[in-house]
């Protein structure tokens, strides 16, 4: 308790103040129709399907490829895969097997000035088959359905499926240049096939063509063996383009061509009025719960409002992509439930701090000793329930989610057993929920330091500013 000192309120205040307005509004600057977002804000926020709408794509096999049930299921976990490498947490897939459709519907945002839902689809029905080629021979649509039809491997080292991972980043040329690449990582076959090829184009003194598609990538001259099961795609890459690449090869590569049946828009099952007005709800609940707590807590109080504050700005921070080391998520009805859960959780914290210190104070011990054993007996409850929560998101988060996302990796040998499940809708709530529960026990931390800081002004020590009759001493 000596370690608050009477600035500390104030700086933990200017930083939470801060840091909610620029999670709000963002940071951003306007030179002509460019504008460099420097700090994402809400309106940067993916709204899921049920709340902003999106888009309805029927996809089918390519003319002349009769799929079979197996390999219609293959596209379906392929998309899903595709849809959540671009942190689309938020859509509705499934199989007609019937008609050997695949139906997908996915959110957009009607604020993104650059969406293009006809390219967004395009790219997902989009083969990406990814081929390392002896030489520079120029390969035929023909070409690559043969080889994916398992009737010709001719001149073929190897394709996406033996790539364990890719990645994005850069490297420096002989002249001093940056340029960026995609880093490769083989399984054991890709490794073998290509250690043994670029052995033998080394001799020779050829070239491996790596092709995307029916595009040539990259184009490079084997300058030693490649044994290591690594190698790094060149090319005129951007930092984007770069990681729109490794993301693609590592979403899989479709079993055949696809071709785009039907395409529309569709509008939100929520609707923009019913979301105005959970907004307003969530505006004047929020009006209530100060009032609510000022009346009981007083100073107590103010300074859970402030925290509150803090947790709200954090949740929603997370779901914008404002933190740099990790992209926006998709916002949907049942994330929002999870950010109601645990700002509700986070008024408990408050309530069960302001009553134990009440109950110190009320017990007849001074004031510092109040505060200081009154957060110590609270943080038990608190941390145990909010550890009840955490495993409770963890667990949805890593059943749920991405297979490659950390959550997924920890608890793949539980749920290996009952397969993949990517359900965005679910996984939404459990991010949230899991965002909210860690900021609910940062915000324990700031609360304590705000409220032993005002104990140290003499204007503060009055028993009324802790919800009580007793005279703190």
């Amino acid at each position: 308790m000596k370690k608050a000192k009477k600035s500390t309120f104030f700086i933990v205040f200017i930083v939470i103040m801060s840091f909610a307005y620029t999670t709000f509004f963002g940071i951003a600057y306007y030179h002509g129709d460019i504008d460099d977002i420097y700090l994402k804000g809400i309106n940067d926020i993916r709204l899921g399907i049920d709340i902003q709408g999106g888009v309805d794509a029927t996809f089918s096999p390519a003319e002349g490829i009769n799929a079979t049930d197996s390999e219609m299921d293959a596209v379906l976990e392929t998309i899903k895969l595709r849809l959540a490498s671009e942190n689309i947490m938020d859509s509705e897939t499934y199989v007609d097997h019937d008609n050997d459709n695949v139906i997908v519907r996915f959110p957009w945002q009607a604020d993104e000035k650059d969406f293009n839902p006809e390219q967004a689809v395009q790219e997902l029905g989009s083969t990406a088959l990814l081929l390392f080629i002896e030489g520079n021979s120029t390969i035929s649509a023909e070409y690559r359905n043969a080889y994916m039809a398992g009737t010709s491997t001719e001149g073929i080292i190897l394709s996406g499926a033996n790539v364990k991972k890719a990645s994005s980043g850069v490297n420096q040329d002989e002249s001093g240049n940056i340029q960026h690449v995609v880093n490769l990582e083989f399984d054991d076959n890709g490794r073998k096939s290509f250690g043994a090829a670029t052995q033998e184009l080394y001799v020779n003194n050829d070239a491996i063509s790596i092709w995307m598609d029916d595009v040539c990538i990259s184009s490079p001259a084997v300058q030693a063996p490649l044994t290591d099961g690594k190698a790094v795609i060149t090319g005129n890459f951007t930092s984007d383009s770069a990681k729109k690449l490794a993301d693609q090869i590592n979403s899989g590569s479709l079993p055949f061509s696809l071709e785009t049946t039907s395409f529309k828009t569709i509008s939100p099952t929520l609707g923009q009025g019913a979301l105005d007005a959970m907004l307003l709800a969530a505006i004047i609940s929020f009006i209530f719960i100060c009032i609510f707590m000022l009346i009981f807590y007083r100073l107590q109080g103010m300074v859970a409002i402030f925290v509150l504050i803090w947790q709200i700005a954090g949740i929603l921070a997370f779901c914008s992509g404002y933190f740099g080391f990790m992209p926006s998520s998709t916002l949907t009805i049942p994330g929002i439930a999870g950010i109601i859960l645990s700002i509700g959780m986070g008024v408990d914290a408050n309530v069960i701090n302001g009553e134990r210190v009440k109950e110190e104070i009320n017990s007849g011990k001074s004031l510092d000793t109040a505060l200081k054993t009154g957060f110590d007996r609270a943080f038990s409850a608190i941390f145990d329930g909010n550890i009840t929560v955490l495993i409770v998101a963890i667990t949805l988060m890593g059943a749920f989610g991405v297979p490659d996302s950390f959550f997924a990796k920890m608890l793949s040998p539980v749920f290996s057993w009952f397969g993949v499940s990517t359900e965005g809708a679910v996984y939404s709530f459990g991010f949230t929920l899991l965002t909210g529960i860690i900021l609910n026990q940062t915000s324990v931390l700031m609360s304590r330091l705000m409220l032993t800081s005002l104990a140290k002004f003499k204007c503060f020590r009055k028993k009324h500013f802790y919800g009580t009759g007793i005279k703190a001493k």
